[in-house]
């Protein structure tokens, strides 16, 4: 099967040609001979062991790491880095026809930090659990267990002799964690992004504890909020109007409300977390602070409260500042606000940032084909609760499809003794849009 496209009154349209495809995923390829898993369970181990937690990543042990895996396949790649010390490595796996748009596989190398002693087996050790075959390591969920997918992918088809019609590209790149300011957010507004041609990206999903896949089309949108109220000092017996911690209260309970309204959705089944606006304070200032603590018996003239707000590119976002304006910061409290970052619901042609997941998107047909023959099944396409490097790709309006291949799996990213099965994923698994994108 193979697709012209063309554009017609705005849209794009598909022409389908006959020509073989070879729908499968490993699930439904004999299994990897014991050696081999061995060999495979190794380099996973070698990329976990890597420290590559923020704040200070080791970012250029990990691109040794990841090159060398390149090299181990003949495969060409690059080193860009856009900002000092933080390497994005691009491995190129040339098409028959490298005119046709190509196919990025994108996944991140920095991990969140952990509290050592808090886990069973050190963060870093890629400890293999022989009894229930699960390996522990910060990372091995999100996402260096996708990463190394890709390598392995590629691997099993290049031995069977498979080349692909369009050109493959794998982007390993630094600052996810933080935001990919410094990564992906620099990469699609270079030349080497530009001359790449990409037609659709696949990146990081969630793992899911039922057992079927699952797929994410969007993401919520982080707005990071400050709200600081302000008022007159006063003793700590008196009893007074519109003092800071009072206004402050009120409004603290005012999203207290809303956050719950949109739980209450979201426990009742109406809606997926992914489609609420999601509201969490993560801190509170306020009080004069002295040698031993806080003053105690002094009302502070000043504090603030910081909220992570998730917005989802089906919500309204204009609604939602008119609220924090007129209920959450109100000016007649003596209050303010201001974000400390906000991403936009919209792609930079203001439509919302989403991938479509209907037959109009022939790069969704094909994955949900591919699972049906793969003897899996596919969840309800969803909305990605947090938010991923996808969401600079869909700015651009390109179609991005997160899809982190682990089914029967608890989500553990950024969680103590973050683990996962290895045999399960790491063996018998060939990511879909790569098998079958790469060859119509």
């Amino acid at each position: 099967m193979r697709f012209s496209r063309g554009k017609q009154d705005g849209y794009y349209h598909y022409r389908h040609y006959s020509l073989p495809l070879l729908f499968t995923l490993a699930l439904a390829i004999p299994a990897t001979a014991a050696e081999d898993a061995s060999t495979i369970l190794s380099r996973f181990q070698q990329y976990l062991q890597i420290n590559t937690a923020q704040p200070h990543p080791n970012y250029y042990e990990a691109a040794q790491f990841i090159t060398s895996q390149a090299n181990s396949l003949s495969l060409p790649s690059q080193t860009l880095e856009f900002v000092e010390g933080k390497p994005l490595i691009l491995i190129k796996w040339q098409g028959k026809d490298p005119t046709l748009p190509s196919i990025l596989l994108n996944s991140h190398t920095d991990v969140v930090p952990s509290e050592h002693h808090k886990w069973t087996h050190p963060p870093f050790s890629a400890h293999l659990d022989s009894t229930t075959g699960n390996i522990f390591a910060r990372g091995s969920q999100d996402m260096k267990c996708v990463g190394l997918q890709y390598l392995e992918a590629i691997r099993k088809l290049k031995d069977s002799g498979f080349r692909p019609l369009r050109t493959v590209y794998l982007s390993f790149v630094p600052d996810e964690e933080i935001g990919g300011a410094d990564g992906v957010a620099k990469f699609v507004d270079s030349d080497a992004f530009a001359d790449m041609n990409v037609g659709i990206v696949l990146d990081e999903g969630l793992a899911s504890p039922a057992d079927h896949y699952r797929a994410f089309y969007g993401e919520r949108s982080p707005w990071w909020l400050v709200v600081k109220a302000v008022g007159a000092p006063g003793h700590g017996s008196k009893l007074y109007d519109n003092t800071a911690m009072e206004n402050l209260l009120k409004s603290i309970e005012s999203i207290r409300r809303f956050r719950a309204a949109q739980f209450d959705l979201v426990k009742a089944g109406l809606k997926a977390q992914g489609e609420v606006i999601s509201v969490n304070m993560v801190f509170l200032k306020a009080g004069t602070p002295s040698p031993s603590g806080f003053v105690m018996n002094m009302q502070p003239s000043e504090a603030q409260a910081g909220f992570d707000i998730r917005v989802p590119p089906n919500a309204d976002p204009a609604s939602l500042e008119r609220r924090i304006a007129d209920e959450w910061a109100p000016a007649s409290r003596n209050m303010t606000f201001e974000f400390k970052h906000k991403v936009s619901v919209n792609d930079k042609f203001g439509r919302p940032a989403v991938t479509a997941v209907d037959s109009s998107n022939i790069w969704w047909a094909l994955l949900e084909e591919a699972i049906i023959k793969a003897n899996a099944r596919l969840g309800k396409p969803e909305i990605f609760p947090a938010s991923t490097d996808s969401r600079h790709f869909r700015e651009r309006g390109l179609p991005a499809i997160g899809f982190s291949p682990m089914a029967n799996t608890p989500i553990l990213l950024h969680d103590h003794n973050e683990d996962i099965y290895f045999l399960c994923h790491m063996v018998y698994l060939i990511l879909k849009m790569m098998h079958l994108g790469a060859v119509f």
